[in-house]
């Protein structure tokens, strides 16, 4: 079912916590994506977070686990699991956040004439994007709230996507209703493409929604900015999907195997 970007692959991959990460970092991710021709069968990006790793940790959600299983590309997104897999188990995962691999797309991979689909979003970010980049073609759709529990709104989102045949289609509709739906899409089978889970990067790259500066992201401190400026919005997203990321890779540094790693840190097996 995994629609390969490259055979073979020209990058290492590495476990952390029981996910498959490329090792790639934004431009080297940007190439492996931009490398995929027009036409190409459906196959999806997922960057992994804190919150990702809790809810395939702990939470165990099977649809995640299904939806990471058969990801063409995982890649390592956010400060705090990048500091642990190096700081804890002495893993070398570049870091590859999902809104800077989308920057990186829109201003050195993604053409003019490269169709592009989103789901998700609005009709500004659409004009936005449009405008800002000289995109010819963007087909867009906004699925209700609460879609991913409507049979009939899921279905005509992958309707949408099989039907507007892409190079790039966008997934903004919030993990993990991003990474269920790529999933399913990849399933249904007819559609083509790259798709992308990257949660809230197409509001950041047309200024919807101001991003953290360049001096906090550094400091691996954007989640603190987004809390700030959202406290209703992410005070859940940050203590109850995100913190327990903490007790899980204690757990792992004392059972390595069970999450699928070597013994970290001290080379031994």
């Amino acid at each position: 079912m995994r629609a390969a970007f490259q055979t073979p692959p020209d990058y290492r991959t590495e476990t952390f916590l029981g996910a498959p990460f490329a090792c790639l970092d934004v431009p080297g991710a940007a190439r492996v994506l931009g490398a995929r021709p027009m036409g190409a069968p459906f196959s999806y990006v997922i960057t992994s977070n804190a919150s990702h790793l809790v809810r395939l940790n702990a939470r165990k959600d099977e649809r995640f686990a299904a939806a990471l299983a058969d990801a063409g590309l995982n890649v390592l997104d956010g400060a705090v699991p990048h500091l642990l897999a190096e700081r804890l188990f002495g893993l070398d995962i570049p870091l590859c956040p999902g809104s800077d691999l989308t920057a990186e797309l829109f201003e050195h991979v993604i053409q003019p004439d490269d169709p592009v689909t989103v789901i998700g979003g609005s009709e500004e970010m659409k004009r936005r994007l449009m405008a800002r980049y000289g995109i010819r073609t963007l087909n867009l759709h906004v699925p209700p709230m609460g879609f991913i529990n409507d049979p009939a709104a899921v279905e005509a989102a992958i309707r949408f996507v099989i039907e507007h045949p892409a190079r790039y289609v966008f997934l903004v509709v919030g993990a993990p209703r991003s990474e269920y739906l790529a999933h399913m899409i990849a399933r249904r089978g007819g559609a083509v493409g790259t798709g992308l889970c990257v949660g809230s990067a197409l509001n950041f790259l047309t200024g919807l929604v101001q991003r953290a500066s360049p001096a906090f992201r550094r400091l691996g401190l954007e989640w603190l900015y987004r809390l700030a400026q959202s406290p209703s919005t992410h005070f859940e997203r940050v203590f109850v999907d995100s913190l327990p990321i903490f007790l899980i890779a204690a757990k792992a540094k004392l059972n390595p195997a069970a999450y699928g790693m070597q013994r970290g840190g001290d080379g031994e097996p």
